[in-house]
């Protein structure tokens, strides 16, 4: 497998555990529409979380979340028009980042960015 998608797969599941810790409910991980993904759908209280996680092994390049696009944002509102569609009913939606970076001497650093809109 190639660096980069083991650095994400270790960043989703490293995701999904901080995730749980802090009160959400996953809903699905790597849900897809056509082409389009979402990392994780969760519940956090009444509100359902599309949540796009980001993962790094360093910061020399910019952060995590740095690297999601208006593109890429866009892409993944489809993607949550199309889960609405199918799971109606949901009063409060947000977007969230997931930026996570990977240290060799110490614990990864987590930082959520809430109810993000790019």
């Amino acid at each position: 497998m190639a660096t980069h998608l083991e650095t994400g797969k270790t960043g989703e599941d490293l995701a999904a555990a901080w995730l749980i810790a802090n009160q959400y409910t996953l809903l699905y991980r790597n849900w897809r529409y056509a082409h389009y993904e979402i990392d994780i759908i969760a519940l956090k209280e009444n509100i359902l979380c599309f949540i796009e996680v980001k993962c790094l092994h360093s910061t020399e390049r910019g952060y995590p979340e740095d690297k999601v696009t208006r593109k890429k944002f866009r892409n993944i509102q489809f993607a949550a028009d199309h889960y609405l569609r199918l799971h109606p009913g949901y009063k409060w939606i947000q977007y969230h980042i997931l930026s996570i970076t990977l240290y060799k001497d110490r614990e990864p650093e987590y930082f959520l960015l809430e109810d993000v809109y790019l």
